[in-house]
């Protein structure tokens, strides 16, 4: 299929695509700076400048596309309010595919928005779920957990340097998934009419809390880690 796939340079955004390319799909991804994007073009993705505010850049974009993957997140560094970025990028984004008729969009959001709605980022991701539920779109929604690539920064390094490791005061088990599984596991949901108009968890096979993922780098490592 011809796919648009935004949010391809994000760490989920580039393994999608990559596979992507690889299972045969035509890959065409709208990056803001496509010089920072050049290694995607490399993998055999077509990269087309835009910005999801500017609705000329959306429209430009979805030509003789047949499906949309939305793996976009505003960016700490963004200028712009995260409503301002993201609501308003999707409502334009989504208003633009029923123009165009495109009617296969995948969109990531995050586990338990409906739980967190005091997070702008997870209220975002809510709302935007809603309206896809509300729509005519054949969407899927997957909300996703934690990346496993994030275990490497907040754990790993900190106990190979002989750093803290900083945990919240309430900790909790989340399950972990490698971006490539979930990668997988997208891509093969795209012309898949089984997943159609359904949302579906993206999590790993085990829940693990920080005592004992830090239990694990410290056996493999043979360091102590220095926790608060």
């Amino acid at each position: 299929m011809k796919i648009l796939l935004v949010g391809a340079t994000g760490t989920l955004g580039r393994q999608i695509a990559k596979k992507a390319v690889q299972e045969g799909h035509e890959v065409r991804c709208i990056v803001r700076n496509p010089r920072k994007a050049s290694f995607l073009q490399e993998w055999g993705c077509e990269l087309t400048k835009g910005d999801l505010l500017i609705k000329d850049d959306i429209t430009y974009a979805l030509q003789d596309i047949e499906a949309v993957i939305d793996a976009a997140t505003c960016r700490p560094d963004d200028s712009k309010s995260i409503y301002e970025t993201d609501w308003e990028g999707k409502l334009n984004l989504f208003n633009q595919c029923e123009q165009k008729g495109v009617k296969r969009i995948i969109f990531l959001s995050i586990l338990l928005t409906e739980e967190f709605r005091n997070v702008p980022l997870m209220d975002v991701k809510f709302c935007t779920e809603k309206l896809l539920e509300k729509s005519e779109f054949n969407y899927t929604i997957f909300k996703c957990a934690a990346f496993m690539q994030g275990v490497i920064g907040q754990f790993a390094i900190p106990i190979l340097d002989s750093q803290a490791v900083w945990m919240s005061g309430a900790p909790t088990k989340i399950a972990y998934i490698n971006t490539q599984d979930m990668a997988n596991i997208i891509v093969s949901s795209i012309d898949n009419s089984n997943t159609f108009r359904l949302s579906l968890p993206l999590v790993g096979p085990k829940a693990w809390n920080p005592n004992e993922i830090i239990s694990l780098c410290e056996k493999y490592s043979n360091k102590k880690s220095k926790n608060f």
